[in-house]
């Protein structure tokens, strides 16, 4: 797998300083290639997912062409330039992805040279499994298995501390739920794989072994460890080691 090419973002690209910082990405990631692969199954819509990305210019100037728009999608991912794995609810595109047979056609392609971007449950399953998703199970997947383009999890839309809500025209207050934190430190009473909280539009690249945080902020959580925050640009290479 040393050449794989990988890009995975935390999603909320809202405003333009963020959407342009992912257009730039992309197009860095994708280079001259013309057409996109979009998988837009996390969502009920394939056709208003792609008009909502085109209309927001997320597309970055590539043809979007949805799979779901395809007669036969594991073709669609042989004969693929680039594939762009959208967000929404993450046990809704793993489901499909598995329905249609596409998570070992990836995986191929990817280690192939295949490159793969991933924004929010498009992050989630590039990972081991899709076991640290911030999603409802609105449907059941065969297992949580997912591609493995990476071997950490990541949580996407991290956000450290505690939620305030306000009601109303009245004042902020705590909201005594499970933080991101705790959850995370219940996935590690089970499971010992290192786990990346990547803040809001922030975007981590996978080139071969070489893995950076492009934008952003991570807290990285390890089982037994106290979390660490690095900053953006920093080296995540030994993350691929794990």
């Amino acid at each position: 797998m040393g050449g794989m090419r990988v890009l995975l973002g935390s999603g909320g690209f809202r405003g333009e300083r963020r959407r342009d910082a992912l257009r730039a990405a992309m197009r860095a990631h994708f280079g001259e290639i013309k057409r996109l692969l979009f998988v837009p199954y996390a969502l009920a819509d394939g056709d208003a997912y792609i008009d909502a990305l085109e209309r927001a210019e997320l597309d970055a100037g590539y043809q979007l062409v949805g799979i779901h728009r395809e007669g036969d999608p594991v073709q669609a991912i042989e004969e693929a330039e680039g594939i762009y794995v959208g967000g929404g609810n993450t046990f809704r595109l793993i489901q499909r992805m598995q329905r249609e047979g596409l998570l070992e056609p990836i995986r191929r392609r990817v280690a192939a040279g295949l490159p793969y971007l991933g924004i929010s449950a498009g992050t989630n399953v590039a990972c081991p499994t899709m076991q640290t998703t911030n999603d409802m199970p609105i449907v059941r997947p065969d297992s949580f298995e997912a591609l493995g383009l990476v071997p950490f999890q990541v949580n996407t839309h991290y956000y450290q501390g505690q939620i305030h809500v306000k009601r109303g025209e009245g004042d902020y207050e705590e909201h005594f739920g499970e933080t991101r934190d705790d959850r995370i430190r219940e996935f590690h009473e089970e499971n010992t794989t290192p786990v990346l909280g990547l803040w809001e539009s922030g975007l981590i690249r996978r080139d071969g072994e070489q893995l950076e945080l492009l934008r952003g902020a991570v807290r990285v959580f390890r089982r037994g460890e106290q979390p660490v925050d690095l900053d953006e640009g920093s080296d995540l290479s030994e993350f691929l080691r794990v």
